[in-house]
């Protein structure tokens, strides 16, 4: 009996301490945002290179916490502009922002 009490403690402080580390905050996404957004950027890229007017190849996006960051270059102001309807359409993405450049 005397083990079982420094057990349950070491047991609940590793529990707290792996709850608090999964955690998110401003700064640092959560492992399940994390993937979420991975799925998100996955999904923005696959929308973007099925597009045949766009070439994904010149297009990066990255995405935190469901906000989408397009940035790269692109041909037109007309091909910008489709690119980011494309990425807005993408179930998920809250927010895109646009530092893409003409080339």
């Amino acid at each position: 009996m005397r083990l079982l009490k420094p057990l349950y403690a070491i047991v609940l402080a590793a529990s707290a301490l792996t709850i608090v580390g999964c955690a998110s905050t401003s700064k640092q996404e959560s492992t399940g945002q994390y993937l979420d957004d991975t799925a998100i950027t996955a999904k923005v890229k696959a929308a973007i290179f099925a597009d045949p007017d766009l070439k994904v190849a010149e297009i990066n996006v990255e995405t935190f916490k469901g906000d989408v960051q397009l940035s790269g270059f692109v041909r037109s102001r007309a091909d910008e502009l489709k690119a980011i309807e494309i990425a807005r359409r993408v179930g998920g993405v809250k927010s895109v922002k646009d530092d893409m450049r003409l080339k």
